[in-house]
């Protein structure tokens, strides 16, 4: 697998303290990376380095072969990122909205069709405020898809979703990594990275502690003689719900 970003001896300081400490990870084409750990532990500001919205004190980024010190608008020109909800107009409606960052990236965009790959082109007159949780964040991933990136960056994606939202936003993006884009996702969900991810980063004070895919992790804890205080079951509390509450995405 090639990698399409590159991460070496990463450094970033606060006067005396290191948020970022030595990192080195890649991230390959195609697949769904988390990055996990803790509050505070370097999570943000390493993802900001890499997507050019934050300066590092000194290490070597690649993206897509391009440099972050020397190539910064190429970089841009080809990642997405997740905005938090107050980057929305609340009362424009959601094609309004399109058309806002399409021009503000200044390439054209077939709103009704980029919807409709986020499932919500019933939703193309309803003003952003209107949405529920999941529809507002299945539109923020919409806005990540507009320049058509390479990669796109979403910051817990599914925090405060139900879990019937939470789900069928784990297949919107499982729909996105299939058409080819690569997808870097931080999240506290521990079963949603494990559901989701290809491989996984643990970072912790600034260092990564672990890196590789859940299964393996997993198996290497197991390994040392761990078990799990109760029995697994074949199912649990959320599969439950889901069952009695679950609905098409298409109408949440």
């Amino acid at each position: 697998m090639n990698p399409i970003i590159q991460v070496k001896n990463l450094i970033k300081k606060y006067g005396d303290f290191v948020a970022v400490d030595d990192l080195s990870f890649e991230v390959f084409e195609g697949e769904i990376f988390g990055f996990l750990g803790p509050n505070g532990a370097g999570k943000t500001t390493t993802l900001e380095i890499i997507e050019t919205l934050r300066e590092k004190t000194s290490g070597t980024i690649l993206v897509d072969g391009y440099s972050i010190d020397r190539d910064a608008n190429a970089i841009k020109n080809i990642i997405g990122v997740q905005l938090q909800a107050a980057g929305y107009y609340p009362n424009l409606n959601l094609l309004e909205l399109i058309s806002l960052f399409s021009g503000l990236y200044n390439v054209p965009t077939n709103a009704e069709l980029l919807l409709t790959k986020v499932g919500l082109q019933d939703k193309a007159k309803a003003k952003y405020k209107a949405l529920s949780g999941g529809q507002k964040q299945r539109f923020s991933i919409a806005t990540t898809l507009i320049n058509n990136p390479k990669i796109i960056f979403l910051d817990e994606p599914t925090t405060g979703l139900d879990p019937q939202a939470r789900r069928n936003l784990w297949d919107l993006i499982r729909e996105i990594r299939n058409t080819g884009t690569t997808v870097v996702i931080t999240t506290h969900y521990m079963d949603e990275a494990e559901v989701l991810c290809n491989r996984v980063a643990f970072v912790e004070r600034g260092k990564i502690i672990a890196l590789d895919s859940p299964d393996n992790l997993i198996d290497q804890l197991v390994s040392t003689g761990f078990e799990r205080p109760k029995e697994v079951k074949k199912a649990n509390l959320e599969d439950v719900f889901i069952q009695l509450t679950g609905q098409k995405w298409m109408m949440e």
